[in-house]
């Protein structure tokens, strides 16, 4: 009997956004003065260079600010989500900025294998007693510029969420523009994610969040 090749993608589904910051206090400032609340200290991502600080959105669902640590040693690689581009580094200078969104998935290897637009090298990681896995291009360079999500794998049972007090904000929807959104959405039904973000035309690649806030509703 032939064997059938199954081609539909594991589960997957968001499971948090970056919002990067010249600085991380510059960050955690910003999101507490947009939303009334304020992000904790999270830590250091050692092989990366970066430091961050998390809000909870929901149930295994948060928001992660991230900025170079100036205290960290520099890589010899490139740094995730274009933190050594000099041109995102000068937009930031102006307000931090959304600039990728992550979907965690049961299957990392076998997720990656089905997207349809190769997202990098499936990499562990650990801080502290958590431990995943991650999908980073070996340029650094956001895939899509962050339309195109970011794959991860927990490997532990504990999620980053899970330690996080309630924040009274949510997320209420993640959108994105980009110049060739047919190809965006094949991306993301290819990763079983084809209604997790809203996309749209337009010339330039723009990545928001829609959030419930005690201020209201507030876009990233």
């Amino acid at each position: 009997m032939t064997e059938v090749r199954r081609t539909n993608p594991p589960p997957a589904q968001l499971d948090h956004l970056i919002l990067a910051a010249t600085t991380l206090a510059d960050g955690i400032e910003f999101v507490a003065e947009l939303t009334g609340a304020i992000p904790q200290p999270g830590g250091k991502h050692v092989a990366m260079g970066t430091h961050n600080a998390l809000l909870r959105l929901g149930d295994r669902v948060y928001l992660e600010i991230i900025a170079i640590d100036p205290d960290g040693r520099k890589p010899a690689r490139p740094r995730w989500f274009d933190l050594d581009d000099i041109a995102l580094q000068s937009e930031l200078t102006e307000r931090p900025q959304l600039v990728q969104w992550v979907a965690q998935t049961a299957d990392i290897d076998r997720s990656a294998a089905t997207s349809a637009i190769p997202l990098g090298i499936v990499t562990p990681m650990e801080r502290g007693d958590y431990r995943w896995r991650i999908t980073i291009p070996d340029d650094g360079k956001r895939v899509g510029k962050g339309i195109v999500p970011t794959l991860i794998q927990w490997d532990v049972p504990t999620h980053p969420a899970d330690r996080l007090p309630p924040s009274k904000v949510s997320l209420a929807q993640v959108a994105a523009t980009c110049s060739d959104p047919a190809s965006v959405r094949v991306a993301l039904a290819s990763l079983g994610l084809a209604d997790a973000v809203h996309v749209t035309y337009d010339r330039e690649a723009r990545l928001a969040a829609m959030l419930h806030t005690p201020r209201g509703l507030v876009t990233l």
